[in-house]
């Protein structure tokens, strides 16, 4: 017999708002050294180009750029480099997970309030969605002893930034890069950031491989 309690709760392994920020970043690269080289960037999708959200990723990817050593251009039709990039998040996928849980019961047990019960009486019982359930066994129950199995339930959220540069000159790709996460948020704001900060992480990379990037957290103030 198997009670099943839903907890909807992050998986610690899961990158959440308070911890670093694990990625998976893929890159493919013939880049250039940077020798005076300017950029403009573009949404890969025409849709997302009017918004200020798009503008302030934009923003972030410009300022690694910049670190980089290439140079943002007068106007679009001026620059030697062109950047596309695109972002998302799905929609989650409910995973679950089993713990041993057991009861307690017996001569002397504990009641279900946690006190000691000097009757012998010890609680039937489990964890559910609307909390404890149960009552009072009298002597020895052996099922309190087998134990059930708590499941947990939560939500998983895989996100993603992609990022492809191509010289304007020649329409030739220098630049492909896919970075992923897994996270227990779905907050493009908090997403976004650190998926650009994992892609120019090593920036540009050894073409053809794939990285873990670990992101800490930002300093407390």
């Amino acid at each position: 017999m198997r009670h099943l309690g839903f907890i909807a709760a992050a998986a610690l392994a899961l990158t959440g708002c308070a911890e670093s920020f694990n990625a998976q970043v893929a890159r493919f690269q013939t880049m250039p050294a940077p020798s005076g080289q300017t950029y403009t960037i573009r949404a890969s999708e025409a849709a997302k180009a009017p918004s200020l959200e798009f503008g302030h990723y934009a923003d972030l990817v410009s300022s690694k750029l910049n670190a980089q050593g290439y140079r943002p251009s007068a106007s679009p039709d001026a620059a030697t480099l062109v950047v596309s990039i695109d972002y998302g998040v799905d929609k989650g996928k409910t995973m679950t997970r089993s713990e041993p849980f057991t009861g307690y019961g017996g001569w002397g047990g504990y009641g279900p309030w946690g006190g000691y019960s000097p009757w012998g009486y010890g609680p039937i019982g489990y964890y559910g969605r609307r909390g404890w359930h149960g009552g009072f066994a009298f002597g020895y129950d052996p099922f309190l002893f087998g134990g059930y199995d708590r499941v947990e339930s939560y939500v998983v959220y895989t996100s993603g930034l992609d990022m492809k540069i191509e010289s304007k000159a020649s329409g030739q790709r220098v630049f492909e890069g896919h970075a992923k996460a897994v996270s227990s948020v779905d907050t493009l704001t908090y997403l976004v950031p650190n998926l650009i900060d994992a892609m120019f992480t090593g920036f540009p990379g050894n073409s053809g491989e794939t990285v873990k990037i670990t992101v800490p957290p930002p300093k407390k103030s």
